[in-house]
């Protein structure tokens, strides 16, 4: 069944999400003090028996110096500079096994996918813990150390992201300036928020995006782990404005009004757990040029494969040419797409 705004609504629906003054400055301060840490970027070959990809162990300093892992897969033997791709993995997922994830670096790129720190116990494993601990907070990710922006969870994956992208660049193997960023659910909470952050990523995917709209989310989806909120301030009535203060400063909207890389959206109308005007009031902030892909039949698998064939050809328009066009928004950079 629709979860949400019919074709019409979810085309006009505009958010009422107001961005903290500080936003920038407090952003520009985290990172600032992210990167007074070395990168110390550390990569080992993994023997696999793979024949057409190389595999790699990744270790970078993220958020406070923290050590992050994550994999990274290139088509063997091709010569650099390479394009790259980074990608980020849904909410309790991790980086998972070396020989998953092989889309990527099949298609030609040099592709890195991050381990979100404390996470990895469901779904695909991960490696990389979360040294910090946080006050009271529901079960999950969603509301640990949400007292204060400084002190949010994911404050720290956000760094962590946009220093994933920084140790590509790094590399002697790819082109800094061919870079672009795909995740789906909270993947594509993370990587909006990384193209925002990062103001010369290339092109950017998403599908059915995590951490946008929260407040709406938080009133129209009783799912987790949008329930991880609602179930915190069940217990702890008096903290409402403290706890969406906390998380103006990590919506999507706040981030899409930054953006510029070229991006392509998606989102399930069946949607229960991101739903789709949540989607789209990132999508209609977008600063950038983006095109909307709503499914109408789909959840929050949004259009599965078909949303990554559409990533394949349009990323590779713009990462495997040299140079890249880019032009701001426009009325011809909006578009939105009702599937089937």
């Amino acid at each position: 069944m629709l979860t949400d705004l019919d074709h019409a609504g979810l085309e006009s629906y505009r958010s009422d999400y107001r961005e903290p003054a500080d936003f920038d400055s407090f952003w520009a301060d985290t990172l600032a003090q992210a990167r007074e840490h070395d990168l110390a970027l550390q990569i080992e070959p993994v023997p696999t028996d793979l024949l057409t990809i190389e595999v790699f162990d990744v270790t970078f300093a993220g958020f406070g110096g923290h050590r992050v892992r994550a994999w990274l897969r290139v088509p063997a033997g091709r010569p650099g500079p390479l394009p790259a791709v980074v990608q980020f993995h849904g909410y309790g997922s991790g980086r998972g096994a070396p020989v998953e994830d092989l889309l990527w670096a099949s298609a030609g790129y040099a592709h890195l996918l991050m381990d979100v720190r404390g996470q990895g116990g469901a779904h695909a494993g991960g490696d990389t813990p979360d040294p910090v601990g946080s006050g009271p907070s529901y079960p999950g990710f969603l509301t640990r150390g949400i007292r204060s922006p400084d002190s949010y969870f994911y404050r720290r994956v956000f760094t962590d992201a946009v220093r994933a992208v920084e140790a590509v660049r790094a590399l002697d193997l790819v082109d800094p300036a061919r870079v672009g960023i795909v995740g789906a659910s909270q993947g594509g909470g993370i990587a909006l928020a990384t193209a925002g952050l990062l103001g010369d990523i290339a092109a950017l995917h998403v599908q059915a995006p995590f951490l946008c709209d929260i407040r709406r989310a938080t009133l129209i989806t009783g799912s987790m782990p949008y329930a991880e909120l609602t179930g915190y301030l069940a217990a702890h009535r008096g903290e409402v404005d403290q706890v969406f203060r906390t998380l103006s400063y990590f919506d999507g909207i706040g981030f899409a009004r930054r953006a510029t890389a070229h991006a392509w959206f998606s989102c399930g109308l069946m949607d229960d757990i991101c739903p789709p005007s949540t989607a789209f009031a990132a999508f209609h902030a977008y600063r950038g040029q983006a095109r909307m892909q709503a499914w109408k039949y789909n959840g929050h698998e949004a259009g599965g494969a078909e949303d990554l064939t559409t990533a394949l050809a349009s990323f590779r328009g713009l990462l495997q040419a040299p140079s890249l066009p880019r032009t701001d928004r426009g009325a011809a950079g909006r578009k939105v797409l009702f599937g089937a």
